[in-house]
């Protein structure tokens, strides 16, 4: 349920934990939204008429879960939309690998570009046209049996950046078969969890801090005392 889920709601906001396989925009598949459950959510609780408002602010990779912040007046989401590309939000991502990374926390910065066919991104020469920069900050903050935890906040917000710049140092997500994982996770899912979030409140410029519960996965498990 939705309601399970919210990490923080107000008039304004609302902010939900996305499960790994949940949709935050349409896509071919013409599976079900996020958006519209929690627009079901919102019009059943508050028992409101016609359609109700729901503003998309920023967006999870389909088997990415995690802290989704959303907009329930037009002026938050306005507001809240130039925070996001003003980068003054700040958002921290957990990341299982296979690989212990050679430097235990480093930066990482390349130059990505996006293939639309494959919808997937390659590090490519700065001078390649359509090649945008990328960036990164990653600390190890765990260690279990067979993998290793990546803490990793971004600098910049490229398609599949965190996917592809691990990846590219030899630390693939675990279950990220799309960037050269052997397995993928029983549900779909590859170990990438949008963590913590935090971001000023549109109206009443509060500070607003929320933390994401790990995913049921039991790899997860492992972790959860970190």
């Amino acid at each position: 349920m939705i309601s399970d889920r919210i990490l923080y709601e107000d008039n304004h906001v609302i902010v939900v934990n996305k499960l790994p396989s949940e949709l935050t925009q349409g896509d071919k598949t013409g599976d079900a939204i996020l958006p519209d459950l929690i627009k079901s959510y919102l019009k059943e609780k508050y028992q409101k008429p016609g359609n109700v408002f729901l503003g998309v602010v920023h967006r999870l990779d389909r088997p990415t879960s995690g802290a989704l912040v959303f907009a329930r007046t037009s002026k938050a989401l306005e507001r809240l939309n130039a925070q996001f590309r003003d980068k003054e939000t700040n958002k921290v991502y957990w990341a299982i690998v296979g690989q212990k990374p050679t430097n235990a926390s480093g930066s990482l910065v390349h130059f990505l570009k996006k293939n639309e066919t494959q919808n997937k991104s390659y590090v490519v020469a700065e001078t390649t046209p359509g090649a945008k920069k990328a960036t990164l900050h990653y600390q190890q903050i765990g260690t279990s049996e067979r993998y290793f935890l990546l803490e990793v906040q971004l600098e910049t917000g490229r398609h599949h950046q965190i996917r592809c710049q691990l990846a590219n140092m030899g630390c693939i997500i675990k279950g990220d078969l799309k960037y050269g994982d052997k397995r993928s996770n029983p549900d779909g899912s590859i170990c990438l969890h949008a963590r913590t979030l935090s971001f000023e409140h549109p109206t009443t410029k509060e500070r607003i801090a929320v933390t994401a519960p790990l995913p049921k996965l039991g790899i997860w498990n492992a972790f959860e005392k970190d």
